[in-house]
């Protein structure tokens, strides 16, 4: 079976993140989705939470796994028997990073391939900060994410 992963910190998952996975899914016989806990980034849920949200938001899919690490996201690809790890590339400006990141993730581990997926052009401009930002201000988010992350999003922005 050949199996990628998918990192991310899914802070929150979007509906870009769910067209990437769909893509992967063609693609690939089993994509694990792994909600990266990484120390560098502060995170407005907590890992259980984006777990949860992943599961809710992909329980239609059936060949998805999903799954959490911390450490380097090679070591996670090896333990998980996966082949590849999937990116989503919205933009020229997502690029350089992951170039930079391919190669070095290359360096530590040649076995174990990239695979930039881009999203549809209407999610391109998409991303968690945005979502996260628009729902601070009690924007409305329910075009742009799952309902069980719009939820989770009014609950932790409601009013005091």
């Amino acid at each position: 079976m050949v199996k990628v992963i998918y990192p991310g910190t899914f802070d929150p998952v979007t509906y870009g993140h769910i067209d990437i996975i769909k893509r992967a899914v063609e693609l690939f016989e089993e994509v694990i989705v792994t909600v990266a806990k990484n120390p560098s980034k502060t995170c407005l849920f907590t890992v259980e939470e984006r777990v949860e949200m992943l599961r809710e938001s992909l329980k239609g899919f059936e060949r998805v796994k999903i799954d959490w690490f911390d450490g380097l996201v090679v070591e996670h690809a090896r333990r998980s028997g996966a082949v590849g790890i999937i990116r989503g590339l919205r933009a020229v400006s997502d690029f350089e990073y992951e170039f930079q990141m391919a190669l070095m993730n290359r360096k530590l581990a040649d076995d174990i391939t990239t695979i930039l997926l881009m999203p549809h052009a209407r999610y391109t401009y998409l991303n968690s900060t945005i979502v996260r930002n628009l729902a601070q201000f009690h924007g409305n988010v329910s075009e742009f994410v799952p309902p069980i992350v719009n939820e989770k999003l009014k609950e932790k922005f409601k009013t005091k």
